[in-house]
């Protein structure tokens, strides 16, 4: 064993363990805002549509820019851009306590997606990066465990703040929380040539897209996972009216999404470690979707609380095992020097999926009813699958790249 790859071996956990702390602090400091713009923004002068569109803007920024930044991480490395998106982050978080009206929360909010397409695809690939392809199931375990786990305390933090001290105390505390966790990040993160191994020769920009769109395996990874986030777009929109609608009373759909964050964050590291021992992740993708699916059907079905929330849990074990394994097989079918703008297509999947089930399934709503919409979700959840699944079939020799397997220990 040469010198850098006992490096890097010796030094595997501790570079996950600051990577997730990173990527926690991250989201955390940034979802604190999260319950606390909407009421800021009302308090404005905005309506509801207008509220609506502020989120729509993170959004689609995000989901744009997320491809092309993944491809500049591929290219001048991935410290840079990993704290330009904490800065951009924070930057957004102190505008906030100096916005004066809706439009310029658009303006702040379009900084905000920028920040999150910096940071969020070239995290994941730095993760990629020096992760042993025995443990890059794992990795992405842990990893989205310090997304889900960000997302789910941020808001909580921002309300007490909110209730103790007022709206734009939060903004500040934000800003400065990220601020902080951007110079630690500048001190202790390693540049991505330090851990890397056989650092692979960089490609022409064209080269590199020509070779991504000719990849049938990575297109059908982007596909299946932005139907998937259609419906957490639409879950995340649609049930509290749904809910409420069905006669549940805040705090019980409160308790929907908590089934659903808890069950989602928990199962990635089981789910992560599993994708590590067999053979096709594929399979373990086509698995997670299909409960998925039948989860998103079953909302259409459910007339009290205890079925809610058992379908919420099945929401969350479903895009755990699903969303696990997709990211961990982008990382295995396209080269290293790819996985960058791999992993921002897989990010603006994400954002872009999810703008679209806040879009798109309104209208159909409107049209047949939460029920059949929920039916209909489901039903391009199954389609996309399927899709997904055939073209695995039909490579399977790429699908199931030659990769050592580690033995239960």
């Amino acid at each position: 064993m040469d010198t850098g790859e006992q490096r890097i071996r010796l030094s595997y956990e501790r570079l996950l363990l600051i990577c997730c702390s990173a990527t926690f602090a991250c989201y955390c400091g940034s979802y604190m805002r999260i319950p606390v713009v909407p009421l800021y923004a009302r308090l404005l002068g905005a309506n509801t549509v207008q509220i609506g569109v502020i989120n729509s803007t993170f959004l689609l920024v995000a989901g744009a820019f997320s491809l092309p930044l993944g491809l500049v991480s591929d290219r001048i490395g991935r410290k840079l851009l990993i704290l330009c998106g904490l800065v951009l982050i924070g930057a957004s978080s102190l505008l906030l306590s100096l916005a004066t009206s809706f439009r310029q929360i658009i303006w702040i909010y379009s900084i905000f997606g920028l920040g999150v397409a910096f940071f969020g695809p070239t995290m994941m690939s730095f993760v990629a990066d020096f992760s042993p392809l025995t443990h890059i199931g794992r990795s992405y375990g842990w990893y989205t465990l310090a997304i889900y786990g960000g997302m789910s305390l941020g808001p909580a933090v921002g309300g007490g703040i909110a209730q103790w001290l007022g709206y734009k105390p939060v903004f500040l505390v934000a800003g400065v929380f990220l601020a902080v966790v951007a110079v630690l990040v500048f001190f202790i993160l390693p540049r991505a040539r330090h851990v890397v191994i056989n650092r692979p020769a960089r490609r022409p920009a064209l080269q590199i897209l020509r070779a991504l769109v000719r990849n049938p395996l990575l297109l059908s990874c982007w596909m299946v996972t932005m139907g998937g986030c259609m419906g957490l777009g639409m879950f995340i929109t649609f049930i509290p009216l749904y809910a409420q609608s069905r006669g549940l009373r805040i705090g019980q759909i409160g308790i929907i999404f908590l089934a659903q964050a808890v069950s989602n964050s928990l199962s990635r590291l089981p789910f992560g470690r599993l994708s590590d021992y067999v053979s096709r992740r594929s399979s373990l993708v086509t698995a997670g979707f299909i409960c998925y699916a039948a989860a998103l059907a079953g909302y259409g079905l459910a007339s009290n609380l205890a079925w809610f929330v058992f379908f919420a849990v099945l929401t969350g074990v479903g895009m755990g095992l699903a969303f696990t394994a997709v990211g961990a097989l982008i990382a295995e079918v396209v080269e290293p020097s790819f996985r960058g703008v791999a992993m921002g297509g897989y990010n603006s999947s994400i954002y872009l999926g999810m703008m679209l089930g806040s879009l798109v399934m309104g209208g159909v709503i409107r049209s047949t009813g939460y029920p059949h919409a929920f039916f209909i979700i489901a039903g391009i959840n199954l389609a996309v699958t399927f899709v997904f699944t055939l073209v695995f079939n039909f490579t399977r020799a790429r699908a199931a790249p030659k990769r050592p397997v580690k033995e239960n220990s």
